[in-house]
């Protein structure tokens, strides 16, 4: 086992999330043990306990815990990364959509996790060293999906280009436009929904719901694009704030319109027969971003085969929106 270390924040390395930083400075351990690390204060930012998703400054000290020794990594094997089979591999590269010396833009399928943790071993994080050469430097993650979401997500090549994404997500220099089929017929047809949410973690785990008292602002922007005969509408959505779950709980709770196969926020109300595969009808399709090297970058990424199905069921040509 290795002893205490205090390392100083690279310009390179500022703006970075703390709990990633650390996944870089402790290889081989667990994203189980980094979380407990901070949860338990071992990991310390200028002598003082930090979050996981602090960002850091160039110059700041870092405590990092003990490593543990190859003995004790191997009885943490279920959250270390998996190896990565040769048909992932194949299935990722095929999803690229766009690729250049800065950046990587994937469609993410439906069903997999962006991030490991509690009961995800298959993770794209993992997964994304199939997009490099042997020993370069694995793509950065600088935004998220849910796992049950599929489409657009943007990966930086290098941590200053993940810096300056970072950033325009931050200050809202980006567009993001998705699509979902909803349960019912929102009125107005179109519009924007503003709903205070607020996170809380109960026996069911994680959830969103409105709280206008506690919760944080957030604000989507939706309009009705088809329908079949009111019992169910698809829409093109553009989230203005980005909140975990935010368009979820905007079509349930905002609209009265779940998303269909969305049982966490509609209940029973988001499934309707045995036509329509029982997964969530999300989909990030479109996404601008400023380029590092300058202009708007634009990409979009083709409805998931579930979604097709559905459209095909229902009738509806999709082959003309952008």
């Amino acid at each position: 086992m290795t002893g205490v270390r205090t390392l100083t924040v690279t310009a390179e390395d500022a703006g970075q999330r703390l709990d990633r930083w650390l996944k870089h400075q402790a290889p081989g351990v667990g994203h189980g043990m980094i979380q407990k690390w901070l949860r338990t204060g071992q990991v310390r930012v200028d002598g003082g306990r930090a979050k996981a998703n602090v960002r850091l400054d160039a110059g700041q000290r870092v405590r990092v815990p003990p490593l543990p020794d190859t003995a004790t990594l191997a009885k943490s094997a279920k959250s270390a990364p998996r190896e990565i089979s040769d048909s992932d591999a194949q299935s990722l590269r095929a999803r690229v959509l766009h690729e250049d010396d800065a950046m990587i833009v994937i469609d993410k399928p439906e069903g997999l996790a962006v991030q490991g943790g509690s009961g995800q071993r298959r993770n794209l994080d993992d997964m994304l060293v199939a997009l490099v050469p042997a020993g370069a430097e694995k793509p950065r993650l600088v935004h998220r999906l849910d796992k049950d979401t599929s489409g657009v997500l943007v990966l930086a090549r290098s941590a200053s280009t993940a810096r300056h994404l970072t950033r325009a997500f931050r200050d809202k220099a980006t567009r993001k436009i998705y699509w979902a089929l909803v349960v019912g017929s929102p009125d107005p047809a179109e519009g924007r929904i503003d709903m205070a949410l607020l996170k809380r973690t109960g026996a069911h785990g994680e959830q969103v719901m409105p709280d206008a008292a506690a919760g944080k602002p957030t604000r989507t922007d939706y309009r009705t694009i088809g329908g079949a005969g009111g019992r169910l509408s698809w829409l093109e959505l553009q989230p203005l704030t980005g909140r975990t779950h935010q368009i979820r709980v905007h079509c349930a709770a905002g609209m009265g319109t779940p998303i269909l196969g969305d049982g966490k926020y509609g209940g029973q109300g988001a499934f309707v027969g045995d036509t329509f595969k029982k997964c969530l009808h999300l989909h990030a399709r479109a996404i601008e971003v400023p380029h590092p090297s300058g202009g708007v970058l634009r990409c979009v990424a083709p409805p998931p085969a579930h979604m097709l199905a559905a459209f095909a069921a229902l009738g509806i040509d999709w082959s003309d929106e952008a």
